[in-house]
């Protein structure tokens, strides 16, 4: 299980404190308006900023102080970040060694990789030669073939369009199943949670204000429904 426990980060204008915790292998939605703070807790959980306190751990196992690295997770952002000069292959293994040192296995995991997400037929090809979708699933498979535990989505499928979008959430809904993975997934559209989260947290004001349950993500209730309206259905 995830545990995030009374996470802190000040800025001048706001303070934000997040806590909540996530079961092995669920997908958890994160949803809030700009400047709620979800940056921020996925900045935290990275290694990106230092907490000014609180606790984040794995498993029981703390990683507060760890240094990005070290810590149990691989994040998916809107841009997919390839490398224009390197083949689908090569944007694949940086995941394993960004030298790209490679022994016989890990070239077998970044072809498993490319074929989970269906671009084994595409390794040779350079980032120019794909569409938005297939230069994702590359991005995808770089996270996959860590093999980490915790994988963090910062709406890495908004610029797609819905029906390409809902392909690549199916994907990952499907791929962590396999695989029991924990997903934390940052999105403005409500869509996307019904499509595949467990659960939504939903954040404003300084931290997580409600726990939404995958019936209300589902059917929402009264508390949350005006949350849901505020965000595009299916766009």
């Amino acid at each position: 299980m995830l545990q995030v426990n009374a996470l802190s980060y000040a800025y001048p204008e706001q303070g934000l404190s997040f806590s909540f915790s996530a079961k092995t292998g669920s997908i958890t939605a994160i949803l809030g308006p700009s400047g709620a703070g979800k940056s921020t807790l996925f900045s935290l959980l990275c290694g990106l900023l230092k907490p000014n306190s609180g606790t984040v751990s794995f498993l029981k196992e703390d990683f507060t102080d760890k240094s990005a690295h070290e810590r149990p997770l691989s994040i998916l952002f809107q841009e997919h970040n390839l490398f224009s000069h390197f083949s689908v292959f090569e944007n694949i293994a940086i995941g394993i060694n960004p030298a790209l040192s490679l022994h016989e296995k890990d070239k077998e995991a970044v072809i498993m990789a490319a074929k989970n997400v269906g671009l084994e037929g595409y390794l040779s090809r350079k980032p120019d030669g794909l569409s938005g979708g297939q230069k994702q699933r590359v991005a995808l498979a770089r996270c996959l073939v860590r093999n980490k535990p915790l994988l963090l989505l910062d709406e890495p499928f908004s610029a797609l369009d819905p029906s390409l979008r809902h392909e690549m959430l199916q994907q990952v809904k499907e791929l962590a199943a396999q695989r029991n993975t924990t997903i934390l997934m940052v999105t403005h559209h409500p869509l996307d949670a019904k499509t595949i989260a467990d659960r939504a947290l939903l954040i404003d004001k300084g931290g997580v204000f409600y726990h939404a349950e995958k019936e209300e993500i589902q059917v929402p209730s009264e508390i949350i429904k005006p949350f849901f309206q505020a965000f595009p259905q299916n766009t």
